[in-house]
């Protein structure tokens, strides 16, 4: 149901306390509801377990596994790439061609401890030097993320506010942005 208001693009799964089996498990779950509603599905961190649950594609974090690697296994599908808040690491993944550049946190979040924080100024930057699609992340919810369409990101990568939100279901909160 949540998936059916069209605003969902993309939805990773990210499931970092699992077993594997419980991954997999879920994972198959999720993918089927992805594919009734024509959202892509994600892996988070692991290409491996993308390519086992035929996944759209997935996402590395600076610590996991390089682009050029995970290419290999996955092949031409979606990768994506945190450069928390450093056009370095930016330029860097650029190299191989990622599907899309992750940056943040921009605003505290609840979901994960925020190590970098990313200024508001590093989407121009990367934005006059690239047209690789540019996902916010971080703390996003429905009073700050205005802010990050009006400076030209593509993508906001909405989870606490959504899945752990104290005042509205997950359909509700999602509706909250307009």
């Amino acid at each position: 149901m949540l998936l059916k208001t069209g605003k969902i693009k993309y939805f990773q799964l990210r499931l970092k306390k699992y077993s594997l089996n419980n991954k997999i498990l879920i994972g198959r779950k999720i993918k089927n509801i992805c594919n009734k509603n024509k959202v892509k599905f994600l892996v988070n961190d692991d290409p491996q377990l993308a390519l086992r649950l035929c996944a759209d594609g997935c996402h590395l974090g600076q610590k996991d596994m390089n682009i050029k690697e995970a290419k290999k296994i996955i092949g031409k599908k979606i990768i994506g790439v945190t450069c928390h808040n450093s056009l370095r690491l930016a330029k860097k993944a650029l190299k191989y061609k990622p599907s899309y550049l992750a940056f943040g946190a921009f605003h505290p979040s609840k979901t994960k401890k925020t190590k970098y924080v990313a200024d508001i100024k590093i989407i121009g930057k990367i934005k006059k030097i690239t047209k690789t699609p540019v996902v916010a992340i971080g703390g996003i919810n429905s009073e700050n993320y205005k802010n990050l369409l009006l400076n030209n990101v593509n993508f906001l990568a909405i989870s606490g506010y959504i899945w752990n939100n104290n005042k509205y279901k997950p359909l509700e909160a999602l509706e909250k942005f307009k």
